[in-house]
């Protein structure tokens, strides 16, 4: 069995590299650091007229086609780069049309989320630690033909720039917590919805909370059925973690390149620091950890593909395995830089707070060892 990227892949990923060490320098990530919309939109324009955002979308709605395994590729090296923008978020929104939009809403979306026109989010959190169905208590009560939608989401990335929000509300309260959700498709200027930008640990992402405030809506907003919504979730939630682990593999292996290359040139007692053991033997285990990381992170992204049954295992292997690594990976290159890896001017610490962004965003790893024990009856 073959498991080496193919030839197209590894020229995506080339390409991918040399665009983001081109025009997403850290340089140009502190000044939109410091911007409240979070992603500059000229660099914006530049990856959708490279077809990033169109990467999954099919032909018909004026994507590309392509797989889970090429969504890796340039997830790996968006994260490496630290790439500042709303693409994660925009991609979870992508996989809620594809899994459950009707083909009229396909028509009136997709080509406009292909062409980076359109700007979409999910909103998967909700007040309190649980991130998956159980989480859901938003409410979406019927109105006639309407619906009016009460409820809080929490951590919704970017929804201050987006023009379209797909909301999971509870419409049901009976049977089994999967058994009573819809999807919703929302407009941000809807009356009743309020958007809140939040302050966060990882400065290179803009993340909101969204307030439903008897905000009414049509039935015609529904994505994929009345009550439908669970299923269509939970697929979504592990795509998404699929895509955070390649991002995250990348993030790890940017900041160990740096510490590797600090380690290779600074020097005590007229030795480079690399040299001792206590430096290196820390390098070397982190190392494993992302490589086995990365093993992981692949076959979950081919599994999906396959649609082999041990997906949610193979999903929570990655994200726990990761989520380990990459705080590791942060952590170490803050010590092994000493002093000078405590100060604002130094890089490895914008790569930390990735880090920990990410590794509670969509579970953290002691979710996923949770949830591998439940799946293996444990």
């Amino acid at each position: 069995m073959d498991f080496e990227f193919s030839s197209e892949q590894e020229m995506l990923r080339n390409e991918s590299r040399k665009f983001l060490e081109k025009t997403c320098p850290l340089e140009k990530i502190r000044e939109i650091m410091e911007d409240k919309k979070g992603f500059a939109p000229e660099m914006w324009k530049q990856v959708s007229e490279l077809g990033w955002p169109a990467l999954i979308i099919p032909e018909q709605y004026g994507g590309i086609g392509m797989t889970m395994v090429d969504l890796v590729v340039v997830m790996e090296e968006m994260g490496r780069a630290l790439f500042p923008s709303p693409f994660l978020f925009n991609l979870m929104a992508t996989f809620a049309l594809l899994e459950a939009g009707s083909d009229e809403q396909k028509q009136k979306y997709l080509p406009a989320i292909a062409s980076g026109e359109c700007v979409a989010t999910f909103a998967f959190a909700e007040p309190g630690d649980l991130v998956d169905i159980h989480g859901v208590n938003a409410e979406a009560r019927p109105d006639g033909d309407s619906f009016i939608l009460n409820g809080t989401k929490m951590f919704v990335g970017y929804a201050h720039a987006a023009s379209l929000i797909i909301v999971p509300f509870r419409t049901s309260k009976k049977g089994k917590p999967e058994d009573g959700i819809t999807l919703f498709l929302i407009d941000p200027q809807d009356p009743g919805v309020k958007t809140t930008l939040l302050k966060g640990i990882d400065l290179t992402r803009k993340n909101c909370e969204v307030t439903f405030t008897n905000v009414k809506v049509g039935k015609e907003r529904i994505l994929g059925g009345k009550d439908q919504g669970g299923p269509v979730f939970k697929k979504i939630l592990n795509k998404g973690t699929i895509a955070l682990c390649a991002e995250m593999i990348g993030g790890a292996e940017g900041v160990f390149a740096k510490t590797v290359e600090y380690a290779k040139i600074r020097e005590q007692f007229g030795r480079p620091i690399g040299s001792f053991q206590g430096i290196k033997h820390p390098c070397a285990e982190t190392y494993v950890e992302i490589e086995l990381a990365k093993g992981l992170t692949y076959y979950a992204a081919w599994a999906f593909e396959q649609d082999l049954p041990d997906v949610d295992l193979s999903v929570s292997y990655a994200k726990a395995a990761i989520s380990d690594a990459f705080t590791r990976a942060g952590m170490d290159s803050i010590l092994i830089h000493g002093g000078v890896g405590y100060t604002w001017e130094c890089d490895v610490h914008l790569f930390l707070r990735r880090a920990k962004w990410s590794e509670y965003t969509l579970g953290d790893a002691t979710y996923h060892r949770e949830r591998i024990a439940q799946l293996m009856g444990m």
